[in-house]
């Protein structure tokens, strides 16, 4: 055990830890005999153990002081377990249906013990790549999202409380950076973590480094990252971070939670459906060429959207005379001026999100740790098809944003950007 307390736990490990822990064995309904234990970590920075006994089941996930999917030449911060934890408990609070519980943190052991969201629940891009309909997905996620960054923004708190939360999310540096690393400037110059579907992809990643246009927008988006601290954000919400039924929506980890601007989030997960969306020719059989799956997509990509802007609008008028500091009820007090503002605010809130949405998707593409939508494409030619017209439409809305002005828009740019 190293001298801060931690010790990196293996399965025999873990049985003893469960059974000195009360809250964790009582899950488990203080039975150790037929325990089983599946370690199931498959991301890229974390140890994630799913427990089952005949009486109860948990999930133990236990951050490691290096990236997972590079090993220990990339050092990271085993603090980013409290960071997720108390990002969870904090999303939790805020929309219950739709985060799972915490049953135990343990700061010293970076150690999470929670509920396990059970089978048939599945890691939403998988199902993605199955070309499987998620009928709810978009109230769900639109919910979550509304709840969250509402609850969490100057819309709703006081200034003190808000700076309040800043700070106690200001810890979770070397997450942020590895984000302004991974998303904002590693795939703009030549580094030794980046990659493609080479030799296919090569002038197209070289075309990104050279593009001077999306490095001035590139800019401003790593500006707004790092100095908007706009709301609490998961940080990380791309479709392999929820988790899936027909009729449940499950938002795992929060471990990039920080105060930070709300379009990353909602950016992050649009982003992920668009690129779900090109990789759809990849998968596609002989048989089944998967356009009624790919108008599926850009119906939940649009359905996001709208709906968020429904749910978010609402509770900025439900609590219009609460205690948010954003816009005074004093100075903005007649109905012209507060649709004006409204209005402006979701308009630029709908630029940030196309702005950090492409900015992701082309990090997927020319970046590190790209997404299993394209890399389970096994022909390298076809892979490298569907991720050229996902990066070319990232491009245009990244350089593009703010031209756009609804949802519907940008879902025809898609589409003639795919014909």
């Amino acid at each position: 055990m190293a001298s801060d307390g931690f010790q990196p736990l293996n399965e025999k490990l873990l049985v003893e830890y469960l059974k000195a822990t009360p809250s964790l064995a009582a899950k488990l309904g203080n039975q150790f005999d037929k325990l089983e234990i599946k370690e199931i970590g498959d991301g890229n920075l974390n140890f994630v153990y799913i427990v089952l006994s005949p009486s109860g089941s948990i999930v133990i996930k236990q951050a490691l002081p290096y990236i997972r999917c590079i090993g220990e030449s990339w050092p990271m911060t085993k603090e980013r377990a409290y960071f997720e934890a108390t990002t969870l408990q904090e999303q939790a609070r805020l929309c219950p249906d739709h985060v799972p519980e915490v049953y135990h943190f343990d700061r010293k052991m970076c150690l999470i013990g929670m509920r396990y969201v059970e089978p048939p629940h599945i890691i939403l891009r998988k199902g993605l790549i199955s070309g499987i309909e998620y009928p709810l997905l978009a109230e769900h996620i639109s919910e979550f999202m509304a709840r969250t960054l509402f609850y969490t923004s100057l819309l709703y708190l006081t200034t003190t409380d808000h700076k309040s939360a800043v700070a106690k999310y200001c810890g979770n540096v070397e997450l942020c950076r590895l984000t302004e690393q991974v998303v904002f400037s590693d795939p703009y110059k030549v580094s030794e973590y980046n990659r493609c579907t080479s030799p296919y992809l090569d002038a197209d990643a070289e075309a990104v480094r050279e593009d001077n246009i999306l490095k001035l927008e590139i800019a401003e988006l790593k500006s707004k990252f790092c100095e908007r601290a706009q709301a609490l954000i998961h940080g990380d919400l791309h479709t392999g971070s929820v988790m899936v039924t027909k009729n449940s929506t499950q938002v795992i980890d929060p471990e990039f939670g920080f105060y930070g601007p709300m379009g990353f989030d909602i950016g992050a997960f649009i982003g992920n459906l668009i690129l779900a969306y090109f990789a759809q020719d990849g998968h596609a059989d002989k048989g089944a060429d998967r356009k009624p799956y790919k108008k599926w997509i850009l119906k939940t990509i649009s359905d996001t959207w709208n709906l968020f802007y429904a749910k978010f609008t609402a509770l900025w008028d439900k609590h219009k005379d609460g205690p948010g500091e954003a816009y005074l009820p004093e100075i903005y007090n007649n109905p012209d001026l507060q649709l004006l503002v409204k209005k402006k605010y979701m308009e630029d809130l709908l630029h940030d999100t196309l702005g950090f949405g492409a900015a992701k998707m082309i990090r997927r593409i020319v970046g590190v740790a790209h997404v299993e939508d394209f890399e389970s494409i096994e022909e390298a030619s076809r892979r490298a098809d569907c991720e050229r017209k996902a990066l070319n439409v990232a491009k245009t809305l990244l350089k593009e944003r703010k031209k756009f002005h609804s949802i519907s828009e940008v879902v025809s740019a898609v589409e003639q950007l795919d014909a």
